[in-house]
């Protein structure tokens, strides 16, 4: 049964499928890893624990990889894959009206900081090498996309 809430703006993510990537500011790289998933993730005002607990079993055992067959049915895990978890609140941007996005849906950055290194603590703790960009700073992001496989993800379900 769904647990989408109405009107509820909720914790969201775009999942990528890489064979590596990495994350610099300035010139230091911050964040790299190998195959896994570059994961672009965004907290809105009404978060709570359950919406990062839901993100990061999500991340962790999302069957997205190929198996021997070819079929996408293996897991984060399944593969031995890294994951780069990089904070990003424009996923809460809303361009409907106007041409310039309104980020009234992100949280505030205590909390979005609060629930973001919550979900790099939940994956982590699932046995996960976990990298990660540095939470509220300006970063250069680069990816080989493998696929490419990109998913969007939504912790009330709405997509």
């Amino acid at each position: 049964m769904p647990r989408q809430l109405a009107g509820k703006v909720a914790m969201r993510a775009v999942i990528q499928r890489v064979l590596r990537a990495e994350v610099k500011i300035s010139t230091e790289t911050v964040g790299k890893i190998d195959k896994g998933l570059l994961v672009y993730l965004s907290v809105a005002k009404a978060d709570t624990e359950k919406d990062a607990e839901f993100i990061a079993e999500k991340l962790v055992n999302l069957r997205i990889f190929q198996d021997q067959a070819g079929k996408m049915n293996l897991s984060l895990l399944d593969v031995g894959g890294q994951l780069l978890l990089v904070s990003n609140f424009t996923l809460h941007g809303d361009c409907r009206k106007g041409r310039r996005p309104g980020f009234d849906a992100a949280a505030e950055p205590a909390l979005a900081q609060q629930l973001y290194e919550r979900v790099v603590q939940l994956t982590t703790e699932q046995g996960l090498t976990v990298e990660r960009g540095i939470f509220g700073e300006y970063m250069e992001v680069s990816s080989i996309n493998d696929g490419p496989v990109t998913f969007l993800l939504d912790s009330t379900r709405l997509f």
